[in-house]
């Protein structure tokens, strides 16, 4: 049985706004992001330590979204798995560890 994953706050809004970013180039395009993150978000339910470490302790990893340039970092935890941020792959890479 998988552990409940949970959003983090600044996840969902970093989430919002890029739908809403994509959104506003192309009508649809955002719908796309947001189905986007809900497969990566199945994946990270169906195993949780397939996405690659990034801390020593092997307990925050990511996944890397199909078709954009993003990345869903979380946390597992002995009793949930926490979305900690929606990280664009490119830019402002590690701001989402002081989140931990």
């Amino acid at each position: 049985m998988s552990l409940p994953i949970r959003t983090s706050s600044p996840a969902a809004r970093e989430l919002a706004e890029a739908v809403s970013w994509y959104e506003s180039r192309h009508r649809g395009l955002g719908v796309e992001l947001l189905e986007e993150v809900a497969k990566t978000i199945q994946r990270l339910d169906a195993a949780p330590e397939s996405g690659e470490s990034m801390s020593s302790d092997q307990k925050t990893r990511r996944l890397l979204v199909s078709r954009f340039p993003y990345q869903v970092i979380y946390r597992l935890r002995s009793h949930d798995t926490v979305i900690v941020a929606l990280a664009h792959a490119k830019r402002r890479p590690g701001y989402w560890k002081s989140r931990l």
